[in-house]
C-alpha cells in the first residue's frame, strides 16, 4: 500500500491489477469449487461497482445488503464499496419488519438482495430493491473521488437502548484498524485465512476481508460455522490462521483434528465475547497453537487490543493497537496511569466511528466525543496488557452476538398476559451468556412459559431467544424506584 492512500478502496485496485498480485488466489468458496485470483477479484468487483452507478446508486449513498453468506456478498459488498456507497450489510432473512424499522431508522432507501432474500425483504415498504445478480451490463467503474471521512461502512447494533441503531464508519477508521492488526498479527501474501464468522459482523469484515485484502493473503470462505465441519475445513484447506468467538471453539473440543490439518496453522485467534481461563487453556491444547484474544467495538471500527501472537497472556485482552491510544478512567473522569487498578476502558483515535445512526429520529447522525467510553471495566499491568473485570452495560452478550435487554422486554411487554418484566443475561458453559425473564403476570395463575417465549421468537431474531422464564409476584426495586437488577441476578442461581 503507498503511503499517500487514505482509504481502502483507494488502495485495493493498483495492488489487485499490479503484475505480482493479479494471478495470487484471493477468495475460494468452503468446497474449493471456485477460486478468484486478485486479478479476476478486481474485475469483478469494478463490474459491480459500474452495474450500480448505473442502476442509480449514489456517492456516499447508505445501501443495505441483504444476501446469502457467499463470495457474491462479498463481491456485492465491495462494489457498493468502489463504487462510493456505504453498505449497511443485514442479518440474512430477517423478518420484513425488522428489516423495515432497522432501514428507516437510519435513512436508507435501498436494499442490494440475492434471490432467496427477495421475498422476505419485498414485504418492508417503501424500499428499493435492487436484485445483485440481475442489475443491467454498464462499465466498470472505481470511484477515484473517495475521501477519508466518508461513511465506508454502517453496522446493525442494538447497543444498550433496544432500538436498532446503525455504527456509522469512515473509511479513515476502517483503513487504520487494518493499519494496526496487520504488522501486529504479521498478516501477509502467505497466509491462508479459514473465515468463518458472520458477514454482517465487524470481525468477520474488518479482521477478516479487508485486512486480508490488504496483504494479499487467500481467504477462504467457509459456510456458516458448524462445528461439526471444522475438521473437515481444516484438513481440506489447511488454513494459517482461523478466528472465531468463544462458543464457536468451545463446541470444537469434542472433535479430533489430524496433525496434518494443523500443520500450517500459526495462531488462532478469539474475540467478541469474554473467555475463561479454563476454555482458553483447552483450545491451546487442543488445537496445539497459541490461541490470540483481542477486544474491540463497533464503535472504534472493530479491534483496539490484541495479544502479540508470540507473547500472548492468558486472561488478558492483550494490548494496544498501534495508532490506537487506550487507558483507564476513574470515576471522578481522571486517567488511571498506575497498574493493577480498575477503571473504564477509552478509546481515542481515528477508529472512533462517525457516530449513531437512527438513535433521535430517521436518519439524524449524532456526533461522537473524540473519547469513546466503553462502558466495560479493565485493568492494565506493568507491561500494558489490559484485562477485563467487569461490564457497566447490561448488554447480553451471547456467543458474540451483542443482545439489548430493552429490546427483549418491549416484546415480552407487548402481551396482555404481563404486567411487567426485566430481562438479564445468565451465565451459560456454552454461549457464555443467554437471556432469561422475570415476568410478574397480569393474573397470576395464568403463568404460560412456553408462550411468553413464542413472543419472543415471533418478534425478533433468534439471538434473542429466551432461554427460560422465570414468574414472580413483584420486581424488586431499588430506593430510586428502578428495577434491582443486581438483586435479579444473585436470585438465578437459585432458580435454574
Amino acid at each position: 500500500m503507498r503511503k499517500e492512500e487514505t482509504s481502502l478502496p483507494g488502495a485495493y485496485p493498483s495492488l489487485w491489477r499490479s503484475e505480482a498480485w493479479a494471478p495470487r488466489p484471493a477468495l475460494t468458496d468452503a468446497k474449493g469449487e471456485t477460486t478468484l485470483s486478485y486479478g479476476a477479484l478486481y474485475e469483478r468487483v469494478s463490474g459491480m461497482a459500474g452495474r450500480l452507478r448505473h442502476a442509480g446508486v449514489k456517492p456516499r449513498q447508505l445501501v443495505a445488503l441483504s444476501m446469502e453468506r457467499s463470495i457474491d456478498n462479498v463481491l456485492a459488498l465491495l462494489g457498493l464499496m468502489a463504487a462510493g456507497a456505504c453498505p449497511c450489510p443485514l442479518e440474512p432473512r430477517l423478518a420484513p419488519a425488522e428489516i423495515h424499522d432497522r432501514l428507516q431508522a437510519v435513512g436508507a432507501g435501498t436494499v442490494l438482495v440475492d434471490a432467496a432474500n427477495e421475498a422476505v425483504v419485498a414485504p418492508a415498504s417503501g424500499l428499493r430493491v435492487l436484485r445483485a445478480d440481475t442489475l443491467p451490463a454498464a462499465q466498470a467503474y472505481w470511484s477515484e473521488e473517495i475521501q477519508p471521512e466518508d461513511p465506508g461502512l454502517l453496522l446493525f447494533t442494538s447497543g444498550s437502548t433496544g432500538r436498532p441503531k446503525g455504527v456509522l464508519l469512515s473509511h479513515r477508521g476502517l483503513l487504520n484498524n487494518a493499519r494496526g492488526v496487520i504488522p501486529l498479527t504479521e498478516l501477509n501474501q502467505f497466509d491462508k485465512l479459514l473465515h468463518v464468522m458472520p458477514l454482517y459482523h465487524t470481525n468477520g469484515l474488518n479482521n477478516q476481508l479487508f485486512s486480508p485484502l490488504l496483504v494479499g493473503a487467500h481467504v477462504v470462505l467457509a459456510d456458516r460455522f458448524r462445528a461439526t465441519d471444522m475438521p473437515r475445513l481444516m484438513d481440506f484447506h489447511r488454513p494459517t490462521i482461523i478466528t472465531g468467538v468463544p462458543t464457536m471453539y468451545s463446541r470444537m473440543l469434542e472433535l479430533s483434528f489430524t496433525p496434518e490439518s494443523l500443520a500450517a496453522l500459526r495462531f488462532a485467534r478469539c474475540g467478541s465475547a469474554p473467555i475463561t481461563q479454563e476454555l482458553h487453556v483447552k483450545i491451546e491444547a487442543l488445537l496445539q497453537r497459541p490461541l490470540i484474544v483481542s477486544y474491540g467495538l463497533s464503535e472504534a471500527t472493530c479491534t483496539s487490543t490484541m495479544n502479540p501472537p508470540g507473547q500472548r497472556k492468558i486472561g488478558s485482552i492483550g494490548k494496544a493497537l498501534p495508532f490506537q491510544n487506550i487507558y483507564l478512567c476513574a470515576s471522578d473522569g481522571s486517567t488511571i496511569r498506575e497498574p493493577g487498578i480498575d477503571g473504564e476502558i477509552c478509546i481515542e483515535g481515528e477508529n472512533l466511528m462517525l457516530g449513531y445512526l437512527g438513535t433521535q429520529g430517521d436518519g439524524v447522525l449524532e456526533p461522537p466525543d473524540m473519547v469513546l467510553r466503553t462502558g466495560d471495566l479493565g485493568r492494565m499491568d506493568e507491561a500494558g496488557y489490559f484485562y477485563i473485570t467487569g461490564r457497566i452495560k447490561d448488554v447480553i452478550i451471547r456467543g458474540g452476538e451483542n443482545i439489548s435487554p430493552a429490546i427483549i422486554e418491549q416484546a415480552i411487554s407487548a402481551s396482555p398476559e404481563v404486567r411487567s418484566c426485566c430481562v438479564l443475561g445468565r451465565p451459560d458453559p456454552d454461549l457464555g451468556e443467554v437471556p432469561v425473564a422475570f415476568v410478574v403476570p397480569a393474573d397470576s395463575a395464568r403463568c404460560d412459559k412456553a408462550a411468553i417465549q413464542a413472543l419472543v421468537r415471533e418478534r425478533l431474531s433468534r439471538i434473542h431467544h429466551l432461554e427460560d422464564v422465570f414468574f414472580v409476584d413483584a420486581l424488586p426495586e431499588n430506593s430510586v424506584g428502578k428495577i434491582d437488577r443486581k438483586a435479579l441476578a444473585k436470585s438465578l442461581p437459585a432458580s435454574y
